[in-house]
């Protein structure tokens, strides 16, 4: 392994440490750098992994124009490598960019073209996540029966691949899906159990995942107060860690601060 290899696996190292903690700003400086690396020594299987750390952190901070030009570079050297578990993971980012800008139907074709080779090649933790992106599209698209039925193909894989993470956030997504059907008792327990893994992690944002969706519930139910509280602590999170919805979620809190009053000076 030549020093400039060694530096760009270092650098990805890093920026993947920045990236698992919400500091995306850094992890995108670290795999900057080590594409330029790669681009020096004209790794192919380096580039690939550098390309597609890109991909995710431009997909998460919005950039989707960057993070398709970077996927669809990986998709290239892997079809080059002949690398088909490659392939089905990128297949299925190129799907979240499709679900990102609410283009159904094109997300569900990047899936299911990903799904047939992650079941070629076994890749069963790949498979995991898959499920829970065709349930995201299923209950998009209002499939709710089929949404569940995927999502509960992804909790049995996420047991079996020992996938904690994706199993809280799956639970989450039950949760919502129950939610948008205002079947609020199951809502209530899904998003419970998903806070309580979560927890167990020590996992800060899925754990305001698994609050927001519960606030979103109570809200729904009438519970302002139980709503209110919890919304509090997602805005301390999403101003802990400069998350997109802060704003919005500000405002959401007044909102409902404002309701409260306004029910207290009434009653």
């Amino acid at each position: 392994m030549t020093l400039r290899n060694g530096l760009s696996e270092e650098l990805n190292r890093q920026g993947n440490e920045h990236f698992s903690r919400g500091y995306y700003t850094e992890a995108y400086a670290c795999y900057a750098k080590a594409l330029e690396c790669d681009r020096l020594t004209g790794d192919q299987r380096a580039l690939v992994a550098t390309l597609g750390n890109l991909g995710n952190i431009c997909a998460v901070s919005g950039r989707r124009d960057s993070a398709l030009a970077h996927y669809q570079e990986v998709l290239e050297l892997q079809k080059i490598l002949g690398d088909e578990k490659g392939i089905g993971t990128t297949l299925a980012n190129l799907g979240n960019l499709r679900a990102d800008a609410g283009e159904w139907d094109r997300a569900r074709a990047y899936y299911l073209e990903a799904l047939d080779l992650m079941n070629k090649t076994h890749d069963e933790p790949a498979k995991a996540v898959l499920f829970s992106d065709l349930g995201l599209v299923a209950r998009e698209t209002g499939q709710f029966d089929e949404a569940i039925r995927c999502y509960e193909q992804s909790l049995v894989l996420m047991r079996r691949v020992g996938n904690h993470g994706g199993l809280a956030d799956t639970w989450r997504m039950i949760g919502r899906t129950f939610l948008m059907q205002q079947r609020y008792e199951e809502t209530i327990a899904c998003c419970q159990t998903s806070q309580s893994i979560a927890e167990r992690l020590r996992d800060e944002l899925r754990v305001g995942g698994a609050r927001y969706v519960l606030a979103q519930c109570y809200e729904d139910m009438g519970r302002l107060h139980e709503a209110a509280d919890l919304l509090e602590q997602v805005v301390y999170m999403d101003r802990k860690y400069h998350l997109p919805k802060l704003e919005e979620n500000t405002q959401r809190l007044k909102g409902l601060r404002r309701r409260l009053v306004g029910n207290h000076q009434h009653g």
